[in-house]
């Protein structure tokens, strides 16, 4: 994952995300690309909405837990009920560093974040973790519990990323947690390879893996309940609406992990 400059004519994973959501930090590329994935699953933007709930809920989770500071690694755009308003509606004294090599969707982040001083926006590759860390610092006090987020990342990561969440593991204390959520052809039949076929012509390829391999992810951590399930499984609120589409139709999976 190499740092991006602006690329108006290819599709971006983190507008073609801001575009599911109904944001409109996209481009036409974007939204073309994004239409001809709907087609190919007409429930991905309720899909990309129930990850960003999950989002909400392992922060939330995380806060309960007394952290205070979180790594959003991969973040895109922080639109409506991204990380820093979710902490810091729990804990003023929340501090948000989020991560992300698109240009466009650093650019977006600043104006965003502009009047948010507890939290903040960094350009970097997520696979070069020395140099993610080393920024990170600045903001962030590695001595305290972190939550590191992997929230729809990893599936662009074409190499097996074990190692590379060692090394984010190995850089926080215990009680430190880390949560991910995964694409996954799992259940899915032929629509899964439809769907990497169409993101390989994306800046950011798609590789879906399958539970135990995501499961294999949390070693080292404590794996909180449920474990790694589908999205709108994972530790739903007890006031949430009935879902209107079987959980595995999300075709992700999600889980929490704590750093013991």
């Amino acid at each position: 994952m190499e740092q991006q400059d602006v690329e108006p004519e290819r599709p971006s994973a983190a507008r073609v995300y801001d575009y599911y959501l109904g944001g409109s930090h996209n481009f036409a590329v974007d939204r073309a690309m994004a239409e001809q994935a709907i087609r190919i699953l007409p429930e991905l933007p309720a899909n990309m909405r129930a990850n960003r709930a999950f989002l909400r809920r392992a922060v939330r989770y995380m806060t309960a837990a007394g952290v205070r500071q979180f790594l959003d690694l991969g973040s895109g755009i922080p639109t409506v009920g991204n990380v820093h308003e979710v902490a810091l509606g729990e804990s003023r004294d929340a501090r948000v560093v989020y991560v992300d090599v698109d240009s466009v969707a650093v650019a977006h982040s600043q104006s965003i974040l502009e009047h948010v001083p507890e939290a903040t926006i960094v350009q970097a590759d997520v696979t070069e973790p020395d140099t993610v860390l080393a920024q990170a610092a600045s903001r962030l006090d590695f001595d305290r519990p972190i939550g590191v987020l992997m929230v729809a990342l990893l599936h662009f990561v074409p190499d097996d990323p074990r190692g590379l969440i060692v090394r984010y593991r190995d850089a926080v204390v215990p009680g430190s947690y880390l949560a991910i959520s995964h694409g996954t052809a799992d259940q899915q039949g032929e629509r899964g390879a439809k769907m990497e076929a169409l993101y390989s012509r994306s800046a950011s390829p798609l590789v879906s893996r399958d539970r135990a391999t995501i499961e294999g992810f949390f070693a080292g951590f404590e794996l909180i309940e449920p474990g790694v399930v589908f999205v709108p499984r994972w530790r739903p609120d007890p006031d949430a609406l009935p879902a209107t589409l079987p959980p595995e139709r999300t075709a992700t999976y999600a889980g929490l992990g704590r750093v013991r």
